[in-house]
């Protein structure tokens, strides 16, 4: 197996990413955005809540 400088992975994945575009890895930051989002909320609103026993 040949060494490749980092300079030729990064070129080489710039690239890709101009052909493919954006693609699965915005898929990926979107989801684990809203599923924080969803946590966060959860979170913050269940120490809202009233127990009126």
């Amino acid at each position: 197996m040949e060494h490749n400088p980092p300079a030729t992975w990064l070129t080489g994945a710039a690239s890709a990413a101009e052909q493919q575009g954006a693609g699965n890895l915005l898929r990926v930051v979107l989801i684990v955005m809203v599923v924080g989002c969803v946590l966060t909320a959860w979170f913050l609103l269940r120490g809202y809540r009233r127990n009126d026993d």
